[in-house]
């Protein structure tokens, strides 16, 4: 997880866009203002290795693409909630299966 507090995950509220820098475990996506799509998503800090856990508010499905640094294209439906971890080592986000 990012760095902060050890027993609580920190979160935040954001509108999607096809690059997003997350600051938070838990990104609450509440605007698809400008596109549904998410190409890339910049990691916190170089060096970084850890999870964060995106849930979709924005009223309809958002996707995922493979030009960016996500290793899956994944459709998250709306309130479904999806886990990435990120490898330094690749560079990549890998999301989690979607059911």
């Amino acid at each position: 997880m990012f760095p902060g507090l050890t027993t609580r995950i920190s979160e935040e509220l954001m509108a999607l866009t096809t690059t997003i820098s997350p600051t938070s475990d838990l990104v609450h996506v509440n605007s698809t203002t400008s596109t549904t799509v998410l190409k890339t998503i910049n990691p916190p800090y170089a060096g970084f290795s850890g999870i964060m856990i995106i849930v979709n508010r924005s009223g309809a499905n958002m996707t995922t693409v493979t030009t960016g640094n996500i290793a899956l294209a994944v459709t998250i439906p709306v309130n479904q909630v999806n886990v990435l971890v990120y490898s330094k080592l690749t560079g990549i986000w890998y999301p989690g299966a979607i059911s």
